[in-house]
């Protein structure tokens, strides 16, 4: 058992690292403690300064810039990672985004142009990733990309963001299918309300966060800590049949009514 729960010589992918509260910094940071070489995006150049000391520190092979709003930018970092390393063994996903104006109004009320952004940057880069990772993965993988329980049930102020979100969990459940036969496996990483960078877009956040944790059986919500080692463990060959899920790390938020 403990063999399989090792990604030594394996080599990942991570989109989306804004800082050290990112989601993505912790799963990275996961994937490194179990041995993996990475491959790490960062948005643009004012992003670049707040990304490039947690890519050092996690010694990644590739640090190069991704925008997925850019005609071709997804494509120009696969390219790099495929002239690289040849293969990968996993890629996660935790890009999100929705113009503010939408995001904070009803869902009744969303633009046409908000709709399609946010749709296109959160849930269709996600299949764009996977798209191009897939002839990487010659021998199997996974694909990651982050969710939230507002996709699967009504949460106040979450707005836009929950039907984006069901998008994405039902284009993982079907990507899962298309993909197993080649070994590839596809999950929807559904922490709970955790205090980064994108989350603070949502209004009244911190009302969110309090409510959440009271009514989690664990009376705790997940750190990006424990959002990576499930993500990690998910990489490693212990999980190889496991695929399709969307995996809840909540502290149980998502069992209450």
């Amino acid at each position: 058992m403990g063999s399989a729960v090792s990604l030594a010589g394996k080599k990942g992918v991570v989109l989306g690292i804004a800082n050290e509260h990112s989601i993505a910094y912790g799963c990275a940071r996961a994937f490194k403690d179990l041995g993996a070489d990475l491959a790490v995006s960062y948005l643009n150049d004012k992003a670049k300064p707040y990304v490039e000391p947690l890519a050092q520190e996690l010694e990644a092979d590739l640090f190069l810039p991704l925008d997925v709003r850019e005609q071709g930018s997804l494509e120009a970092f696969f390219d790099a990672v495929g002239k690289k390393w040849g293969k990968i063994d996993f890629a996660l996903h935790s890009i999100a985004f929705a113009p503010r104006e939408d995001l904070h109004g009803r869902v009744t009320d969303c633009s046409r142009e908000g709709f399609a952004m946010a749709m296109d940057v959160s849930c269709h880069s996600f299949i764009r990733m996977a798209k191009l990772a897939e002839p990487l993965m010659p021998d199997g993988g996974a694909l990651f990309t982050m969710s939230y329980y507002g996709a699967e049930k009504v949460v106040e102020n979450y707005n836009l963001m929950g039907p984006v979100k069901a998008a994405l969990e039902s284009a993982v459940r079907y990507m899962a299918h298309e993909l197993g036969p080649k070994g590839i496996r596809v999950h929807a990483i559904s922490p709970g309300p955790v205090m980064t960078r994108a989350a603070s877009g949502i209004d009244r956040f911190d009302e969110l966060i309090n409510r959440a944790t009271e009514s989690a059986p664990a009376h705790r919500l997940a750190s990006i800590e424990d959002v990576g080692n499930t993500t990690a463990y998910l990489a490693t060959d212990a999980a190889k049949l496991m695929t399709g899920d969307t995996i809840y790390i909540d502290g149980g938020v998502h069992l209450m009514a």
